[in-house]
């Protein structure tokens, strides 16, 4: 399972496409006598050795967390069987006070599956952080040192020649460690919407009472 294959929010913000609107309202010759580079910014960041530890911790805590509700779950469903083998003898009194206590706790239940896709996006969000600043950083650095007039994202461009791709080269001076361009504030870090995801949620169960 691949956490981050596809956080959609991730394409949204790598806020590299507004230069990409700009080379189209350029001329012709002026174009030509630019140097213009493409990257992939979320293959970069996926791909560095943070990006693939990012994905292996966060993928850790999906699984530990779903086998967790699956548990509860599974509880629950012996539950309510066990509510309807009890229908015909336990009173009506009874029988309702359980199902009640059944119906409570599966609303419980959805409650903490919501409130895991809300954790599990806020831990992405914190370790994307420092990749997408670093990232950029050095797609900057990358552009200095090569006198790159504009790094498009690939994201914001349907076709580029193989030549013009520096995405390789950017997770290289990522692992290496190589320092990335001072810049005068730090770049908005992603903010994905949904667990990325993107990480297949638990599935919720239904909040149906047991007959009566």
């Amino acid at each position: 399972m691949n956490l981050l294959r596809s956080p959609r929010s991730l394409r949204r913000l790598l806020g590299l496409m507004s230069p990409a609107l700009v080379a189209l309202s350029l001329s012709g010759s002026a174009l030509a006598e630019m140097r213009i580079a493409v990257v992939d910014t979320q293959r970069a960041m996926m791909e560095t050795e943070d990006g693939l530890r990012m994905q292996a911790t966060l993928k850790k805590i999906f699984e530990a967390k779903q086998r967790e509700l699956n548990a509860k779950q599974q509880e629950l469903e012996a539950e309510r069987a066990d509510i309807e083998k009890q229908r015909g003898v336990l009173s009506a009194e009874a029988l309702q006070r359980r199902a009640e206590t059944w119906q409570q706790e599966m609303v419980a239940l959805q409650q903490l599956f919501v409130q895991f896709n809300q954790e599990l996006q806020a831990k992405q969000n914190e370790l994307t952080k420092p990749i997408y600043e670093k990232t950029l950083g050095l797609i900057r650095r990358l552009a200095t040192q090569e006198g790159y007039d504009m790094i498009v994202d690939h994201q914001a461009v349907p076709y580029v020649r193989s030549d013009l791709e520096v995405t390789d080269r950017v997770i290289t001076m990522y692992n290496s460690g190589a320092a990335p361009s001072a810049q005068p504030a730090p770049a908005p870090a992603p903010k994905a919407s949904t667990p990325a995801p993107a990480a297949p949620a638990p599935a919720a169960p239904a909040p149906a009472a047991p007959k009566k």
